[in-house]
């Protein structure tokens, strides 16, 4: 039972929610300004609501139709009945609970005021809803093709700007561009995820991008993300250059060529599977390289 749930977490897309994260630590760093206590409760508040969304995926997706018999990519475990209804719903409300009140913590620890204490507050609520119904409830907005929408607010801008603001109680409009280059990069992996299960979404109804424009649009629109990803951070680069070191994180780039052409080549869902854990580890390294080369 407990390999059925550590698969339901799907753990492989923690290095994504943790990239965002990173990204807004390194960027407080090159200020002076990190806070160790901040990043781990950072951390910890993320991987909770990670693993909420991914549950509620699951558990929404086997209401809706999108986890049937003729979904190609890994089988879910309500779909298969590894893991009950009943016993997934509780676990989303564990994982709510337990994304509220490290937020909470955090948020306690990081804000002084009040007033930005509720703004922080109702976006870690928003936060929270905005991971469940993705795909859950009455009118999920994952099935009206609005997920690439959420994930560049809430893996970019929300999640970098919210955690360099916790960090240094200050907002920069340039740190929009590095942001922007984490969310863009995280859409790319849902992208994967949409043009493997296309012909499955199409059945269940799910008007993904890719369902909405055909495999052949969303593959120049997957080039379009990784382009315009890489292009967001060399601008905030050259903007405040100073190093070489800062344009490490261009070592990338082959990753990014191999996951372009893996999309544009690969039809078979079981071939194009393994790109997603490769397209989320990209982001890491590239939000790795990229902080490091600020602070060097």
């Amino acid at each position: 039972m407990i390999k059925h749930w550590i698969s339901a977490f799907r753990l492989r897309t923690l290095p994504l929610a943790l990239a965002s994260i990173g990204m807004g630590s390194f960027l407080a760093g090159a200020y002076q300004l990190f806070s160790l206590k901040i990043f781990l409760l950072a951390a910890f508040t993320t991987i909770f609501l990670q693993i909420l969304s991914n549950l509620a995926n699951d558990y929404g997706d086997s209401i809706h139709g999108a986890d049937s018999i003729d979904r190609e990519g890994p089988k879910r475990a309500v779909q298969s009945g590894k893991i009950s209804r009943q016993a997934m719903f509780r676990a989303m409300v564990v994982l709510g609970v337990l994304s509220l009140v490290c937020g909470v913590w955090l948020l306690y620890v990081a804000i002084n005021s009040m007033q930005t204490f509720f703004f922080f507050l109702g976006l870690g609520v928003l936060s929270i809803i905005a991971a469940v119904t993705y795909t859950a409830g009455k009118k999920p907005y994952g099935y009206a093709g609005l997920g690439d929408i959420s994930v560049i607010i809430f893996f970019g801008w929300v999640a970098v700007l919210g955690t360099f603001y916790l960090h240094a109680q200050q907002f920069h409009w340039q740190l929009l561009l590095p942001a922007t280059s984490c969310g863009l990069f995280a859409t790319a992996v849902l992208n994967v995820n949409n043009i493997r299960d296309i012909e499955s979404d199409k059945k269940a109804g799910k008007k993904s991008i890719p369902v909405r424009i055909g495999r052949q649009k969303a593959v120049v629109y997957h080039w379009g993300l990784l382009i315009t990803g890489i292009g967001c951070s060399l601008a905030y680069v050259l903007m405040y250059y100073q190093s070489a070191y800062q344009l490490i994180f261009l070592i990338i780039l082959p990753l990014l060529f191999i996951n372009a052409k893996a999309v544009y080549q690969k039809k078979e869902a079981a071939q194009l599977d393994p790109y997603l854990k490769q397209m989320a580890i990209t982001t890491l390294i590239f939000v790795l390289t990229f902080g490091i080369g600020q602070l060097l």
